[in-house]
């Protein structure tokens, strides 16, 4: 698979699909030290886009609640504790 950079837009599905190439190759591939270098380097990247597009649907997500008179509303999807910054 042609390398894609992680500039352009694809999406988290394609990312983590290279992702979990990337990791094939680091772990059992025959690689240079500096083709493994340049693969550690994609890797890092596509783990942060993942991650931020991660954090982008968490904030997007909206839990549908009821309330005692039967009325449904919405409210943000709560973050956890201990994130909220990277």
């Amino acid at each position: 698979m042609a390398k894609k950079d992680t500039n352009q837009q694809i999406s988290f599905e394609e990312a983590l699909k290279r992702l979990e190439e990337v990791l094939d190759s680091l772990e059992h591939g025959n690689l240079t030290l500096e083709e493994a270098v340049q693969a550690f380097e994609e890797g890092v990247k596509l783990v942060r886009f993942c991650h931020a597009k991660l954090d982008e649907v968490e904030r997007r997500v909206e839990l549908l609640l009821k309330d005692e008179d039967g009325r449904f509303f919405t409210r943000p999807f709560p973050e956890e504790e201990g994130e909220g910054g990277s």
